[in-house]
């Protein structure tokens, strides 16, 4: 649970978590290694989160998507090194709940072939 950041991203598939040197912790990991933009993040930082003590974003905000979260969601499903809809993972998480929400991340992310974790490249 602590891989899915609040914007509905899965940190395991990030290639800067999968690095094996200098490697972020995880959007909701406080560490030294996580790269400045990940400290700043408007999304984490974001005061409906705060004020609704909430864990990720969600379809009971107000704002949801917002504006950010919106140019987010569509960087990642049009990208090159991602494919897919952070604001989908969103509400799969609200529909299906955490837990089968992370096995079908994990079902999704796994390499049939080394049974690792398939890098977003």
């Amino acid at each position: 649970m602590n891989l899915i950041a609040p914007c509905g991203a899965n940190c395991a598939t990030c290639t800067t978590y999968q690095k094996k040197e200098n490697s972020c912790p995880g959007c909701r990991i406080d560490s030294e290694n996580k790269p400045r933009v990940c400290k700043l993040c408007v999304i984490k930082n974001c005061e409906n989160l705060e004020q609704t003590k909430s864990k990720y974003c969600s379809t009971k905000c107000i704002k949801f998507p917002c504006t950010r979260l919106k140019k987010l969601d569509k960087r990642y499903r049009t990208g090159t090194k991602c494919k897919f809809s952070m604001i989908e993972n969103l509400e799969n998480i609200e529909k299906l709940g955490i837990r089968k929400f992370l096995q079908n991340e994990k079902i999704r992310w796994t390499c049939s072939e080394c049974g690792g974790i398939k890098p977003l490249r």
